[in-house]
């Protein structure tokens, strides 16, 4: 008991009972427990106060969960998840998944002064967690009325005064009331800059007491003050000074609480997330220490009289769609970026990937909304409440080195709403050995035709296998195998983009391509002159069809991936002088899947063939090295050399081993085969054992530059075995 030695006998024959319920991170797990405990004692719960990780619990429990449903449901979160902005690749359009995997730091800046973020997460996850979670409820504007009353507290920032929730939409009061300073965004509600609750009323009795409660159950798992053993470090401190005042007010707040509930958690932080089990269980023991008063409470006449499976569907069926607060940003962008039609049903995943592509785009600081129920049971029109950013402008940095390139610092100036309200411009500037742009416009117009402009200059210098360069009779001349060459490409491209399917891209469009392709290793008639093999302006048609689900671009566990291109050169400059119409079709498709909670695998096939005059050889494919960025039709291929096989066509396979031994600490293996060479097709070959094989196994570490790699590669052809080195995202 609190300060009393039984629980008051009231005039009244069931006495109301409140159940108060504390903020506390991931301690407040320990609340699930007690409830299981409450619930195995049949209890009557009269109405439900809560702050912070208290007001997520009880608002699931006041809108019908049981204690061991709301078990289930925590222990099956990842809440690393959850807590953070993880937004999962495949939730990004292919536009701003290519925009922002090269990227270790984007600073945003308004009039050339940085912008620096409110807090570290947006809380987006959790909104959405809850927003599900809460779904049979969404109806119910006033907690009051839900299957158990409920309110929560949150602190109002410019006032300081703690702010009573007690209607409105359940999942963004509770996302108010745990805002924790620093870690998330504050909510807006009515005006109105709400943070945690904890930070003025972590324990709201005397409110729960004004609702009529005549007995409280009161649930504390705040902390208690640090010895000077503990106190090593400022944020430690600073969390010290903070919980002066809430320690003290809990004194008095634990007397006038008549079963005071104190789980054991000493040895557990706000963040011991992954120590949920045991944490539940100690609210189990704490709560079985008060059995004896527990059990005097009244209690249900037959059980909890909710019969409602309350276990969230899968999917959802959404009738009209409402959009508010967009001035700048058009409903068919918002909806694209949603991948969402009206009069349709969605899984609840790809829901929240829409939702989180929609924030990743990072043109919105809030994304609030809400279901509300039709007259046809189970269908709901989504109600939408959008907050723009007013930030256009981005800085952004990146590293990267490998065998190709080099070293490369990368620099990246993004301006969003540069004319239109739904365009960006983008410029990366890489400064290293070798210098080179990436320049591209785009307006984006969701799920309508988007229209983009891009440049990009390349250059590398490279011994290269002649053949990609000298005919047969000038290779009879020279005698020369390999050359070494100095290769400059600048592609400007016009192209219209559409999404289908909500995962597909489908893009056509023009090309002007400038190749300049010249070496040292062999002369022209002109002495001391370098020789050029190139220097060609290239005018083609495009298509591409994309669809890219990988979790992961480095080491993907799990998706599917297909990228289609067809071009169609059909003029050259002088320079060519033998140069006829002539085209270019080639695929990948890749299929990644775990194997066990480790080791996943990813079959990867690449083919490719030319159509029409063979006497442009420049343009031919070309496998060897290793690198996710090739210009042109360089290929990929462990065991040989950049740019070693070459051939107007080819086949290649690619099967992919990743083992996981630690988090981000990948060990590698990779066989590759693969046939290339002039017409292939034509002649059947490429359906023969294959002709070139090469193999790899290496280390990984995902840094934030970007994977950290090294590859030790083999080809039996050869006997010849290489190291290959990579740090950095790709750019």
């Amino acid at each position: 008991m609190g300060a009393q030695d039984s629980i008051p006998q009231k005039q009244q024959t069931a006495p109301k009972v409140g159940l108060v319920l504390s903020g506390g991170g991931a301690k407040g797990f320990a609340h699930i427990g007690v409830l299981k405990v409450i619930d195995s004692l049949n209890i009557k719960i009269d109405y439900i106060a809560g702050t912070s990780m208290g007001a997520m619990v009880g608002s699931l429990y006041a809108s019908g969960y049981s204690g061991k449903q709301l078990d289930s449901i925590f222990r099956s979160l990842n809440f690393d998840d959850v807590i953070n902005d993880n937004l999962p690749r495949s939730a990004k359009t292919f536009y701003e998944r290519d925009n922002s995997e090269k990227y270790i730091v984007t600073l945003p800046f308004t009039n050339f002064k940085l912008n620096l973020p409110s807090a570290l997460s947006r809380g987006q996850n959790v909104f959405n967690l809850l927003s599900k979670l809460t779904l049979h409820v969404t109806d119910i504007p006033d907690f009051d009325k839900l299957p158990i009353p409920f309110f929560c507290v949150a602190t109002n920032v410019e006032t300081g005064k703690a702010i009573i929730l007690d209607q409105g939409n359940l999942a963004q009061a509770v996302t108010a009331s745990g805002a924790f300073p620093s870690l998330f965004r504050p909510v807006i509600i009515n005006d109105q800059v709400l943070i945690d609750g904890g930070v003025i009323n972590n324990y709201p009795i005397e409110e729960l007491k004004a609702k009529g409660m005549d007995i409280i159950i009161g649930v504390d798992v705040q902390d208690g003050l640090s010895t000077r053993k503990d106190l090593n470090s400022a944020p430690s401190i600073l969390l010290q000074i903070n919980n002066y005042r809430t320690i003290s007010d809990m004194i008095k707040k634990a007397e006038k609480t008549d079963i005071y509930i104190k789980p054991d958690i000493t040895n557990y932080t706000v963040v011991s997330f992954s120590e949920g089990k045991k944490i539940i269980e100690s609210g189990v023991k704490a709560a079985k220490l008060k059995l004896d008063d527990l059990k005097q409470l009244p209690q249900y006449k037959t059980s909890r009289q909710i019969e409602l499976d309350l276990v969230s569907k899968d999917s959802i069926a959404i009738n009209d769609i409402k959009i508010y607060g967009n001035n700048r940003y058009t409903r068919a962008y918002i909806l694209g970026k949603l991948k969402l039609n009206e009069n349709t049903k969605v899984g609840y995943a790809d829901f929240n990937q829409g939702v989180n592509n929609l924030v990743a785009t990072n043109n919105f600081n809030t994304f609030y909304y809400e279901f509300e129920k039709t007259n046809t049971p189970s269908v709901f029109n989504l109600l939408a409440t959008v907050e723009e950013s007013n930030v256009t402008n981005f800085l952004k940095f990146g590293l990267h080195y490998d065998d190709l390139y080099k070293s490369a610092a990368l620099i990246n100036l993004t301006k969003k709403r540069a004319l239109l309200d739904d365009d960006v411009v983008s410029l990366d500037l890489i400064l290293g050995d070798h210098v080179r742009y990436n320049f591209e416009y785009y307006i984006d117009k969701g799920f309508y035709w988007s229209v983009g402009v891009r440049s990009r200059f390349n250059q590398f210098n490279r011994n290269v296998n002649a053949k990609l360069f000298l005919n047969d009779e000038e290779q009879s001349l020279t005698g020369l195998n390999k050359i070494d060459i100095e290769l400059e490409d600048q592609t400007n491209q016009f192209y219209v983009q559409t999404l289908f399917r909500k995962d597909f891209s489908l893009s056509f469009g023009g090309e002007h391509k400038r190749l300049k392709i010249k070496s040292e290793t062999v002369f022209s008639n002109v002495q001391d002159e370098k020789r050029f093999f190139e220097n060609t302006d290239y005018l083609s048609v495009f298509g591409t069809l994309r669809l890219d689900t990988y979790d992961n671009k480095y080491y993907p566990r799990n998706g599917v991936y297909f990228n289609g291109d067809f071009h169609l050169y059909f003029h050259a400059s002088h320079f060519n002088k033998d140069f006829n119409e002539f085209s270019i079709a080639k695929a990948d498709i890749g299929y990644a899947f775990g194997i066990s909670d480790k080791l996943s695998a990813n079959i990867f096939t690449q083919g490719g063939f030319k159509i029409g005059d063979n006497s442009t050889q420049s343009l031919d494919f070309a496998l060897g090295g290793y690198g996710n960025n090739f210009i042109n039709n360089f290929i990929s291929f462990y065991g040989y050399d950049y740019v070693a096989l070459t051939g107007d066509s080819f086949v290649k396979g690619t099967l992919s081993l990743d083992y996981e031994i630690f988090k981000k600490n990948h060990i590698t293996f990779a066989a590759n085969y693969a046939n290339i060479g002039y017409g292939i097709f034509k002649s059947g070959a490429w359906i023969t054992a294959p002709d070139y094989t090469g193999y790899a196994i290496g280390y990984g570490l995902e840094t934030f530059l970007g994977p950290l790699e090294a590859k030790y590669t083999y080809t039996p052809e050869l006997g010849k075995s290489t190291w290959l080195f990579n740090l950095g995202f790709w750019f």
